[in-house]
């Protein structure tokens, strides 16, 4: 078997975005005409480039190649003009391609990808969900995720109780939220006393809600220096999160550890990480015991099993993180199945409106759990009539920071 055509998809995902503004997926055929979906979960750069990125990666090391070789593919783009080291563009191109080929792979083989990796561990995966806003017109619905008005169910939290109880009442035992305050290039930075203020109100009127039905999910994207991600998890310990997201930019696992130790709150981090050698290096530090792989970014299938085995060594737990497209969400359920530490997997509601449309068949969650899927490979098809009517156009990046100081 060799790999004979690849071909990319850039496709825009319609208002409200839930998941970002566009997904990019790849898909791999086989010269016995067997096809794989993989998909990139990349924000640096324009879409159309990266997919120009992954055509190149993959013309260089794997048209013409055995898609069993992940290993080597593997080696041969984590060196690719002498780098050899952890790159986020890179290494996104190449999840993309590695999970296509496992697709392959477990078409061939008759065997979802699960199998052919360790078993599964359990049929049934629970998963969480942010709490989103609602929004009562399309051209609401256009401006997320820019800047909101008014109340809504990241300022208010009589509006967030109330979703979190909806998501909740609907089987859902983990509620995600993050109101810390904006997030920009140049942070880290001290909490203001406004946001610590609405954060503990945030979690207070959360927790009164739901009880003990549903752990809290307490999300930032790196805004903290580690002194002032200690002031702000202080505030949030009476309501006991489950998990304190990313309080301290990726850059420095070190200053993530000081803050690890200051609090009872569990770290998780890991979205913007990739590769082995990034994660075992939170792991040594003691920065985070809960690790967050998007299966897109951190090296595919096999890499971030790899990442999974060597959390479980180090008694961490992984929960996959997911803000992109249905494709990531299947490699992540394939990889959570046959993990034995696999403790929660991130969903965009129910899996439900584009993330739907955009597959043959939609990814089945019943009860707060993603029902394991037992079709040969990743167990999802991209309807390529809706890929190709949906193209982005856009000129935003998929996740974009606010851009002065706090």
């Amino acid at each position: 078997m060799r790999i004979a055509t690849i071909e990319t998809f850039v496709v825009g995902n319609p208002p409200p975005h839930y998941g970002g503004r566009y997904f990019l997926f790849v898909k791999l055929t086989s010269h016995d005409r067997i096809t794989g979906w993989g998909e990139c979960y990349s924000a640096g750069f324009d879409p159309h480039l990266t997919a120009k990125l992954i055509e190149d990666l993959g013309g260089r090391y794997l048209i013409g190649r055995d898609p069993h070789d992940t290993e080597t593919f593997f080696r041969l783009c984590h060196g690719s003009g002498f780098s050899q080291r952890p790159d986020p563009t890179v290494m996104g191109a190449f999840s993309a391609l590695e999970m296509a080929c496992w697709d392959i792979v477990g078409k061939a083989a008759g065997k979802p990808v699960h199998k052919l990796i360790g078993g599964a561990v359990r049929e049934r995966l629970r998963v969480y969900t942010y709490l989103y806003p609602h929004f009562d017109n399309e051209a609401e619905a256009s401006v997320y995720p820019a800047e909101l008005s008014g109340k809504n169910v990241y300022n208010d939290p009589d509006l967030a109780a109330e979703s979190a109880v909806k998501w909740v009442e609907e089987g859902f035992t983990g509620i995600k939220f993050d109101p810390a305050g904006p997030y920009t290039p140049f942070d880290g930075h001290q909490p203001r006393l406004i946001d610590i203020e609405l954060s503990a109100a945030m979690c207070k009127a959360v927790r009164e809600a739901v009880g003990t039905r549903a752990d809290i999910l307490f999300g930032t994207h790196g805004q903290f220096t580690p002194s002032g991600a200690a002031r702000m998890a202080r505030a949030l310990e009476p309501y006991d999160p489950l998990w304190f997201e990313e309080p301290v930019p990726p850059d420095a696992p070190e200053a993530m550890a000081e803050i690890s130790r200051k609090t009872s709150i569990p770290v998780a981090a890991g979205e913007r990480l990739t590769t082995l050698w990034e994660f075992g290096r939170l792991l040594e530090l003691r920065a985070a015991n809960i690790l967050q792989p998007n299966s897109g970014r951190s090296g595919g299938i096999l890499q971030t099993r790899k990442i999974a085995a060597l959390a479980e060594y180090h008694h961490a737990q992984i929960a996959p993180h997911c803000y992109c497209g249905p494709i990531v969400a299947a490699a992540n359920a394939q990889i959570a199945a046959a993990s034995p530490n696999f403790l929660i997997l991130e969903a965009i509601r129910r899996f439900d409106g584009f993330h739907a449309r955009i597959l043959k068949k939609p990814l089945v969650i019943e009860d707060g759990h993603l029902v394991l899927s037992k079709e040969p490979g990743l167990g999802v098809e991209v309807d390529e009539d809706v890929a190709r009517a949906h193209p982005w156009t856009g000129r935003h990046l998929h996740l974009e920071m606010t851009n002065v100081p706090v």
